[in-house]
């Protein structure tokens, strides 16, 4: 485990490295919002680095949207400016790895919304698969077996109902680092488990019946037993 975290350390070393030099050959030739970058071949040669180093870079910097990559032709600096994607770079460079904390307080901002947006914008589509990703939970739980991705693909099948896909990525990019602090942390026990399946129905008949706020209330009766009891949170 050491060894695997000492590795990943080293990784962000190295990616957070390779951006900033990209950040400076960007400002040293004055590349403008479209520009193309030189390609990872030319870049890993000039860096010092391999090219799967320089691809990682590349895609981190993708994701935060600062490059835009396109089949066959390239890598361009996307249309934000000079001065923004400097400090947001900074930003990037400066990022640590969410603590367990953070990732808990995020999850109960999200859902509390995405609960209400559900209840506001759900289908019959929608609710089969909440319904049915509540019921595979319920099965599990009851079969006294590990529930965890059942229960946060209940969450996420609430979070997609929301309608909003900004939210739906959110939840998507934060749910497998809290699965695995999940077990990491040996969350949650067989009592609450067995509590979640009546929060889990109660959140749900909330919004069959489209009453935005039981659904947002029941869904933060849900967090504040949870957290309480798992992490004491207040």
């Amino acid at each position: 485990m050491k060894l695997e975290t000492l590795a990943k350390i080293e990784n962000s070393k190295v990616q957070n490295e390779i951006i900033s030099k990209m950040r400076d050959l960007i400002n040293l030739k004055n590349l403008e919002p479209g520009d193309k970058l030189p390609s990872e071949r030319m870049l890993s040669e000039k860096f010092g680095v391999s090219r799967s180093n320089v691809r990682e870079a590349i895609q981190k910097l993708e994701f935060y949207g600062l490059l835009k990559s396109i089949p066959q032709s390239g890598t361009f600096v996307a249309n934000i400016g000079v001065i923004a994607m400097n400090g947001m770079i900074e930003d990037i460079i400066g990022l640590k790895t969410p603590e367990f904390k953070s990732l808990v307080e995020t999850r109960i901002l999200l859902e509390l919304k995405t609960s209400r947006l559900a209840a506001l914008r759900r289908t019959e589509d929608d609710l089969r698969k909440i319904e049915e990703a509540m019921l595979a939970f319920k099965t599990k739980v009851e079969e006294g077996k590990d529930a965890v991705q059942e229960d946060l693909l209940f969450h996420l099948a609430i979070a997609k109902a929301s309608g909003n896909s900004t939210m739906n990525t959110f939840m998507l990019i934060i749910t497998p680092e809290i699965i695995t602090n999940f077990r990491k942390h040996h969350v949650c026990d067989a009592n609450l488990s067995l509590r979640g399946i009546n929060d889990h129905q109660a959140i749900f008949d909330a919004i069959k019946e489209q009453d935005p706020q039981l659904a947002k209330q029941k869904m933060k009766d849900h967090f504040k037993v949870l957290y309480e009891y798992c992490y004491n949170l207040k």
